[in-house]
């Protein structure tokens, strides 16, 4: 017996790796400019991303902002930026492939060195490399039996672009001290050639109010478009934003209200998949050989909605300075979330820097306030990005502390698609044909039809015409009739 076989082939992008790497950047301040140090907001942005053999290289731009207390307790700030390039490894990389950055401010350290300050931040990035593969598959076979599945074959189309958001309020202070903010997507889907983006930016100021200082906290939604020819059908799409530069202008007006104007550029970058649905080749066998197949695999993560939660949490929450009732509390300034992926939703804790009075004296110190989250309906492969929106802080008893926080959280639900698919046919040994022209079969419990036509070495139809009153997947107690038919 000789097989004859016809094959297609064609190319798609796909996420070839996922590569986490961490570098150290530090800025100097000198203790002249500093004075005191109440509070710092780190601030990262991605400038570029670049794939070369084996290595991940990737740049970026911190920006620190302090806010100091001079000799006289007055409340002032201090900002300074610094480029930095850091790179990651992996085998796999290649210049033809491309990739998506992600950059993050983990933790922050300041030290003393001679008569200046270093600010050192760890920032993590987070690369996803994509490249085009080649898609070999089985059409047709004469000679053998073949599975066909109908499924979905996906090919990744990333996306970036940047936007604008402005906006400007009354705020009951007379001046913004440091503005700190985190972007949230929660929407996002293309076609038409242009992918939309709607979001919200939460933003909280430390001001100052009576020359004390206090927080304040905002909600800001944007929307924005981005450019893609490639989208034209309509498609949900996971996007990330983040603030590339954020300005603050508080001015106070004829009335003696302070206005604040803030404008801030964002950063998306995002990806989705192109799917074509077509009937594939999953399996196959020969009634008169054995058959030698080689698979091919396909996976892939597509977005299927965005999922917007907003939860109130509170209790007790641990601080780095023992505090009681001679502490008289001011604000809470620049909360952010850590946090991680759990069974059923995120725990992690809210932090946040307080401000706080004592004997007379301006104090800091960091409070945390741990959390758990249940997230209904979530799948496992949701991408997850979290916002503080807010954090009040009081004194439950003498030493201790007790938090409440909003946590806004947007989960791009990603549902896993593996395809499996006939890549390779080769012809192998002669099957010895059975002399018998009626077997018994006892099948396995669960078999489908495909599994007993295949052990069988006979065409689901003809399993099906011979035994109709089999109903899959077996239980196990059923007899199968098998007829060879001899032929002259």
């Amino acid at each position: 017996m000789s097989l004859s076989t016809q094959y297609s082939t064609g190319t798609y992008t796909r996420r070839v790796a996922v590569l986490k790497s961490q570098s150290i950047v530090e800025i100097k301040f000198s203790d002249r400019e500093a004075g005191e140090i109440s509070a710092i907001c780190p601030q990262v942005s991605l400038t570029s991303c670049e794939i070369s053999s084996g290595r991940a290289t990737y740049g970026g731009r911190l920006v620190c902002t302090l806010v100091c207390t001079d000799e006289e307790g007055k409340l002032s700030r201090i900002q300074k930026g610094a480029e930095f390039s850091h790179y990651c490894d992996d085998d796999v990389l290649a210049p033809a492939h491309s990739g998506q950055c992600s950059l993050v401010c983990d933790k922050t350290q300041i030290k003393k060195e001679g008569s200046s300050y270093v600010v050192a931040v760890v920032v993590s990035a987070e690369i996803s490399v994509y490249a085009q593969a080649e898609r070999n598959m089985l059409t047709s076979a004469e000679g053998a039996i073949l599975k066909r599945d109908t499924a979905k074959l996906c090919s990744a189309v990333t996306f970036s672009g940047e936007s604008e958001v402005e906006d400007d309020f009354d705020c009951n202070a007379e001046d913004v001290l440091l503005p700190s903010a985190k972007a949230l997507v929660t929407d996002c889907a293309c076609g038409s050639g242009a992918v939309k983006i709607g979001g919200e930016l939460c933003l909280s100021l430390l001001a100052l109010r009576g020359g004390k200082p206090v927080a304040l906290d905002r909600v800001i939604p944007f929307k924005a478009e981005i450019a893609c020819e490639d989208a034209l059908l309509e498609k949900n799409a996971v996007c990330r934003a983040e603030i590339k530069e954020i300005s603050v202008n508080a001015t106070v007006n004829e009335s003696g209200k302070c206005v604040v104007e803030l404008v801030a550029r964002l950063g998306f970058e995002g990806r989705y998949y192109e799917e074509e649905e077509i009937s594939l080749v999953s399996d196959a066998f020969s009634p008169d050989c054995k058959l030698n197949l080689t698979y091919g695999e396909e996976t892939c993560s597509p977005c299927t909605e965005i999922k917007v939660y907003t939860e109130r949490v509170n209790g007790l929450c641990a601080s780095k300075a023992k505090l009681d009732y001679t502490c008289a509390f001011l604000a809470a300034s620049l909360p952010r979330a850590e946090y991680a992926r759990c069974d059923d939703g995120i725990e992690g804790s809210v932090c946040a820097t307080l401000l706080y009075e004592q004997n007379g004296e301006l104090k800091t110190t960091e409070v945390n306030l741990p959390f758990s989250v249940r997230l209904a309906g979530l799948g496992a492969g949701a991408e997850i990005s979290v916002a503080v929106c807010g954090v009040n802080l009081r004194q439950r008893a003498e030493g201790e502390c007790e938090a409440e926080a909003v946590l806004k959280i947007s989960a791009a639900d990603c549902e896993d698609s593996i395809v499996r698919y006939v890549t390779q046919m080769e012809e192998g040994e002669p099957v010895q044909a059975n002399p018998s022209a009626l077997s018994v079969y006892i099948p396995s419990a669960g078999d489908d039809l495909w599994t007993t036509a295949k052990k069988l070495c006979q065409s689901p139809e003809e399993i099906s015409a011979t035994n109709p009153e089999l109903s899959f997947p077996l239980s196990g107690k059923e007899r199968i009739l098998v007829y060879r038919p001899k032929t002259v």
